[in-house]
């Protein structure tokens, strides 16, 4: 009877150890995957910080298309650039974006509210690569640094993203990782310095 109890503890033992030890891993804990940290350290990673995110790249799309919302989906209703970035003639990006946020349907909106010249599309490149897009007259238009500088910190369409207001849902819409003044003047800071652009 003893040596009946004895099995059975053993086995029940075993069976706890057999469960709770390898469907685990045993003592190793489960690997949780972490989000690279943002280089923060100098005026150009804390520009560059912002200039890629989301709010910024969303209407820096690399084809027609703009994207929108805190996952980057494209458009909807099939809205396209258009040959000025404010979409087609009757369809244009006014027909539903206004001057401000409108909080009611949780359409966003500023001043100048547009897509990005094609040839100032962000989407899918690296920090170096947009600094030097950014910087290169061939493609920013023709614009000086003083003018690069003004369009980064007094744009409205671009300040507003610190005032993204609400979704459709009333979710508020994620803001960029670096504060407004001090993304402001690390712009400054970076142009006044040379603009140098590092190599990664």
């Amino acid at each position: 009877m003893k040596n009946e109890k004895l099995c059975y503890l053993v086995t029940l033992l075993l069976s706890a150890v057999f469960v709770f030890g390898f469907s685990n891993g045993g003592d190793t804990p489960p690997k949780i995957e972490k989000e690279p940290a943002l280089l923060l350290d100098t005026p150009f990673d804390k520009m560059m910080a912002v200039l890629m995110h989301k709010r910024c790249v969303n209407c820096h799309p690399s084809g027609d298309t703009p994207r929108q919302g805190e996952d980057s989906h494209l458009h909807n209703f099939g809205v396209v650039r258009g040959e000025d970035g404010h979409g087609l003639a009757g369809y244009s990006c006014n027909t539903c974006h206004g001057e401000e946020n409108n909080d009611y349907s949780g359409v966003p909106g500023a001043p100048h509210w547009a897509v990005a010249p094609a040839g100032m599309a962000w989407e899918g490149k690296s920090r170096i690569e947009i600094a030097q897009q950014m910087m290169d007259p061939a493609r920013n238009g023709g614009r000086s640094h003083h003018e690069i500088e003004e369009h980064l910190t007094e744009h409205e369409l671009v300040l507003w993203a610190w005032e993204p207001g609400i979704d459709a849902e009333g979710n508020e819409r994620e803001k960029p990782p670096v504060p407004k003044d001090e993304y402001i003047q690390a712009v400054r800071e970076w142009i006044k310095s040379g603009t140098n652009i590092p190599n990664e």
